[in-house]
């Protein structure tokens, strides 16, 4: 049988957990072609699973705070000595394995705090006895709102030029467009290739002629869901009159412990109400709901979409961070979603805003969904070429403004 080449995938998720969900499902389809190591940077939530197959490193785990300020989520070990301790183990496993391929999600678009991590990587990947062939797994959209966005730009992509072979984003480019979204003031010289979005695996979607009365609420980690969580259990008191309607809220593995009481509280003794952590599928969960609540993820988007359940997305937002909105906004436009305006965001205006969506007819845009086969289908062919050189292989042209 002939040796599978190696793919050394690098994922840090530091504030929700949709990273490392797309990492996985990406992971989970590069093993029928590759042997796949995973580097996990952030918390691995509790009852999570591991794709068959994929190989886990799971790095000291770090994330980031409300004050956008690097933590360690191990109390034994300093944000410093995980750095530290980070970089050996990456440094050891790429020695190690010898990749063909080192497969970097986000950077350097993003996780500018790992630089100190990820740039040896890079350098080692380049090197000329340890040459490998470097790929940028990227979403749909990315942050483009911070105060100094031209000088992160033609930071990221001076980086992506000195180190990278492609960018791979996980978008149709219908929906979504790299351009949109990063616009240097330097050339970008970095071959950009659309895989269609990512997917993972699920159990065959129901396909149901009438649904259950039940609305589903998520939102993703939790980490930043409370307000929307709290929300809509208030909200589940304006609708208590109706005793077919039942409320299913998740609030995520990563909400605080804090938050997990005030809002256990809040939801205690209330009829038809159902409060959990987490379940195993929200593709599964959505697809026998009569209506989903939720913020407006990667992952999220996508799981109402293959469900096809009437959805309400209330993006999370704040002055750093306007990604979700974006999507929402343009899933709303295609008229797949209806996203809730500030002036709605009441238990009174949410309650009516459900009532509204119960027997609503939402479109479905015909989006390709197949990044995940895609993204292994295209590193699989640059690997076939002679050269690391993926010239041939790019159907896209360089982006320079």
């Amino acid at each position: 049988m002939t040796k599978r080449p190696t793919i050394l995938f690098y994922c840090q998720h530091s504030l929700a957990m949709g990273h490392l969900v797309r990492s996985f499902a990406l992971a989970d389809r590069l093993t029928e072609r590759f042997r796949v190591m995973l580097l996990n940077g952030g918390r691995l939530p509790a009852g999570m699973i591991v794709p068959p197959h994929v190989e886990l490193i799971n790095l000291p785990p770090l994330g980031i705070d409300e004050t956008n300020q690097l933590v360690s989520h191990d109390k034994r070990i300093s944000v410093e000595r995980a750095l530290d301790r980070r970089q050996k183990m990456i440094r050891v496993t790429f020695e190690k394995l010898r990749p063909a391929v080192v497969l970097v999600e986000l950077f350097p678009f993003g996780r500018k705090k790992f630089a100190s991590e990820l740039l040896p990587l890079l350098r080692a990947a380049r090197n000329e006895d340890t040459r490998a062939l470097v790929v940028c797994s990227l979403r749909d959209i990315l942050v483009c709102q911070r105060t100094n966005q031209q000088q992160h730009d033609d930071r990221a992509a001076a980086v992506a030029n000195e180190f990278f072979d492609v960018v791979l984003v996980h978008s149709d480019p219908g929906f979504a467009r790299f351009e949109d979204s990063f616009r240097p003031s330097i050339p970008f010289k970095v071959p950009v290739r659309y895989t269609g979005f990512v997917v993972p695996r699920t159990t065959a979607v129901s396909k149901l002629k009438t649904r259950q009365k039940r609305i589903v609420v998520s939102a993703g980690g939790g980490i930043v869901g409370e307000p929307l969580l709290r929300l809509a259990i208030k909200a589940h008191e304006h609708l208590e009159q109706d005793p077919k309607l039942e409320m299913k809220v998740i609030a995520g593995p990563f909400v605080p412990e804090e938050s997990w009481q005030e809002l256990q509280s809040l939801a205690l003794e209330r009829k038809r109400l159902r409060l959990v952590r987490q379940v195993s599928d929200l593709c599964i969960e959505l697809s026998s709901a009569a209506v989903s609540i939720s913020q407006a993820g990667y992952n999220t988007c996508l799981d109402v979409l293959r469900a096809g359940v009437p959805a309400l997305l209330v993006p999370f937002a704040n002055k750093h961070e306007d990604e979700q909105r974006k999507r929402a906004l343009r899933l709303q436009q295609l008229g797949a979603v209806k996203v809730l305006e500030e002036k709605d965001r009441t238990p009174e205006g949410l309650a009516a805003q459900i009532r509204s969506l119960m027997d609503a007819k939402f479109a479905r845009p015909d989006l390709d969904l197949n990044g995940a086969e895609t993204s292994t289908e295209l590193i699989e062919s640059m690997l076939e070429s002679s050269t690391h050189s993926i010239a041939d292989f790019s159907g896209e042209t360089s982006y320079a403004n």
